[in-house]
């Protein structure tokens, strides 16, 4: 299995990745304030599953094809941005009808799977993840110990781990400021649109960064 001095230089290195904002965190805050902690919350475990989806794939060989082909990784990195895209049209035309959500019932309606979905495919399509889990997860694999599947599992699960901690810190600061905007219908409404326009300028900086030469 993994050495504990690999193990724990992986999990700094994590850290480190991981607390700087990127799309995964940026659509969580995203979530947040526009429908509140569940769905925060649970765009943090479907961007988390997604995440280790790209562990999974990595340690099944699926990763190194992803990293070495330009229009593999160019086509899932233009898909997540389109997708995020669409999310931010979708939720600048709806933020008038986020305050009368929130009214009838405290909290916007958003259905728990098709959030968890969000979540997921924001995370399997994140060009930094992507890229970290392909290029960089493998270095700290022990190949004279064996069962490299069995260790790159681990190492991603401690990854996810951090990340899980780290976003739901995230979504739950970002929801508690939420409360303070809806207290006003003008600030409620300004969420949506905030929250729109942020999806759609992540989408358009993944799209427009991470090209491999």
């Amino acid at each position: 299995m993994v050495s504990t001095d690999r193990l724990l230089a992986f999990a700094a290195l994590s850290f480190l990745l991981i607390v700087i904002p990127g799309p995964s965190v940026l659509f969580v805050i995203g979530r947040a304030l526009a429908h509140g902690r569940r769905a925060a919350l649970t765009t943090v475990v479907g961007n988390t599953l997604g995440a280790y989806a790209l562990v999974a794939a990595v340690a099944l060989g699926v990763g190194s094809v992803v990293e070495r082909s330009v229009l593999v990784f160019t086509a899932l990195k233009l898909a997540g941005a389109a997708y995020l895209v669409y999310l931010g049209i979708k939720a600048w035309r709806q933020r008038g009808s986020l305050r009368a959500a929130f009214a009838e019932s405290g909290s916007p309606a958003h259905g728990g799977l098709r959030t968890l979905w969000e979540g997921f495919a924001v995370g399997i399509a994140n060009p930094k993840t992507m890229v970290f889990f392909a290029a960089v997860l493998p270095q700290f694999v022990d190949r004279d110990r064996g069962h490299v599947p069995v260790q790159m599992l681990l190492l991603g699960l401690v990854f996810n781990v951090i990340a899980l901690a780290s976003d739901s810190l995230w979504g739950l600061v970002a929801s508690a400021a939420r409360n303070w905007f809806a207290r006003s219908p003008r600030r409620l409404s300004a969420v949506g649109g905030v929250g729109g326009l942020t999806m759609i300028g992540l989408g358009v900086t993944v799209a427009a960064t991470g090209r491999k030469d």
